[in-house]
């Protein structure tokens, strides 16, 4: 036998790659299990009843701890959105898109739609807020090579003014700038999620492609002026998203 043959026909290149397709077919096997513990079991939107489709099949539940002592999530579950949809399909088949019955930047349809996510303030290393007002802390300037918004006029799609920007809220793990305090004119403070502005610090002011003047008043606020929970920033930034489609009503129209 040759050198390295564990028989006249087998040898150990053989045996390390069929051990290695082995291993490739369970690792396969467990990655399809795993990414099937949130979004599972599917539900039909036309009947509501609940189907498991395609293979494996879904794994029993996995409980994780969360940080800072702050409880545990055990998933899959049978936890269900009963949150009411505030939409009508517009053609009877099942995945059929769904139009806005009321208010489609605070409804949760579409681009404007937002998940339950815990009711609490995404929390540091240190177990604080993440994310908070620039002012409310000791240290924390804007980079003088950068325009300091604070001050100039928000500026909505409709050319009008909005309000003026009072604060700005960064992520204190990232070192980075999260989101806008807009004093609305004869209205509340909300926020705004850098990513929906343009900063002009020529001309002043902030622009928000997302929605018009008038929209701000009706921006979901925090339930504490100094921070931000979870589900409140994807409200908050649901709501911007939905004007991108819903601020006006050319832009739900078709372009042809």
């Amino acid at each position: 036998m040759l050198r390295g043959a564990l028989t006249q026909n087998i040898d150990v290149a053989q045996v390390v790659l069929y051990a290695f397709w082995v291993f490739f077919a369970g690792l396969i096997f467990y990655i399809r299990q795993e990414d099937r513990r949130e979004g599972y079991p599917l539900e039909n939107d036309k009947t509501g009843k609940v189907g498991i489709w395609g293979w494996p099949f879904i794994p029993d539940a996995k409980t994780f701890l969360l940080a800072h002592g702050q409880g545990s999530v055990s998933v899959p579950n049978d936890k269900r959105d009963t949150r009411p949809i505030k939409a009508k399909k517009i053609a009877p088949f099942a995945g059929a898109p769904l139009e806005p019955t009321g208010n489609p930047l605070a409804d949760g349809v579409g681009p404007a739609s937002w998940a339950e996510r815990a009711d609490r303030a995404d929390l540091n290393l240190h177990g604080n807020p993440r994310i908070v007002p620039i002012s409310s802390l000791e240290g924390w300037v804007v980079d003088p090579h950068d325009p300091d918004p604070r001050g100039y006029r928000v500026m909505g799609c409709d050319r009008k003014s909005a309000g003026t920007i009072s604060d700005i809220w960064v992520d204190t793990s990232e070192h980075t700038v999260r989101y806008l305090e807009v004093s609305v004119t004869n209205g509340p403070k909300v926020l705004l999620p850098i990513t929906f502005t343009l900063v002009n610090g020529d001309r002043g002011h902030v622009y928000v492609h997302a929605l018009k003047s008038t929209h701000f008043a009706g921006v979901p606020q925090t339930k504490n002026p100094a921070q931000v929970t979870l589900q409140e920033e994807d409200k908050i930034t649901g709501y911007y998203g939905g004007g991108m489609l819903y601020a006006t009503r050319e832009r739900a129209e078709p372009i042809l």
